[in-house]
């Protein structure tokens, strides 16, 4: 269910705007991002994409987990999409033309063909959990985190890498965008119980019948995205509106940039 506050905010972004605009999407796992996209380039007629889609195949993390760290296999962080794809895509896009959409599998983790779509819409809406992120200071990334960076990133080079991704490549893109709306949780408590809900309803379960070696397992995996998303909460996210979003992922307060 989307709260109907969240339409009208996409609304108010692009009325009496000239088209076609790029709107991204921002929020922590879990947080209805997605959906919402969805439902606005529905209701606006746009059409909606994935930060997700362009994810790096998984030959070429592999490649960077040889090279640079092992962390890097996993997708999700700074360094692991391909925004030249991206950029490419919404190109396109944005010019009226006719584009092939991205799409990832996330079961296979890898990229897996796409879809054609004709053109002409009046606004492009890409939902990205790290859209609008600013990098951290060097010193920063000194203490870790959580046990992900404890123990397998000692020597920050996972960290430090992922963050010089963020400051350049992707600073870049996300300059272009007309407006980002950050989906804010009430704490990085949220995002696994939000997590959790999502899988609960991929496997047709009611969340608190999701195995508890599931619930560990995705405890773990969002430990990856537990620093930047962080970060964000924290304010150090470049959005035009942030919303604030309590556990039920209803709409407690909107702050304009």
């Amino acid at each position: 269910m989307i709260d109907p506050a969240l339409l009208s905010l996409i609304d108010s972004l692009v009325t009496g705007r000239e088209a076609p605009l790029l709107i991204g999407i921002a929020g922590a796992q879990g947080s209805g991002k997605t959906t919402l996209a969805r439902a606005a380039a529905a209701r606006t007629g746009g059409v909606a994409l994935s930060l997700d889609d362009v994810y790096l195949t998984r030959a070429e993390r592999a490649a960077l987990a040889r090279s640079i760290h092992p962390l890097l296999a996993v997708r999700g962080p700074p360094g692991t999409h391909d925004l030249d794809l991206a950029d490419a895509v919404l190109d396109d896009l944005l010019a009226g033309r006719p584009a092939l959409l991205p799409r990832f599998d996330k079961l296979a983790d890898d990229r897996r063909g796409g879809e054609v779509f004709a053109g002409g819409a009046r606004v492009v809406l890409m939902d990205g959990w790290c859209l609008g992120a600013m990098p951290q200071v060097d010193a920063a990334l000194a203490a870790p985190v959580n046990a992900l960076e404890r123990e397998q990133d000692p020597d920050r080079i996972w960290r430090g890498w992922v963050n010089a991704a963020l400051a350049g490549r992707y600073q870049r893109f996300f300059g272009r965008f007309d407006a980002i709306v950050h989906l804010a949780a009430p704490g990085f408590g949220a995002v696994l119980d939000w997590r959790c809900e999502q899988e609960a309803d991929l496997m047709d379960l009611a969340p608190a019948d999701l195995p508890a070696e599931r619930r560990e397992a995705i405890a773990e995996f969002i430990q990856h995205f537990e620093r930047i998303t962080r970060h964000m909460l924290a304010g150090d996210v470049a959005a035009t509106v942030t919303v604030r979003l309590d556990a039920g992922r209803r709409v407690v307060g909107v702050e304009p940039a």
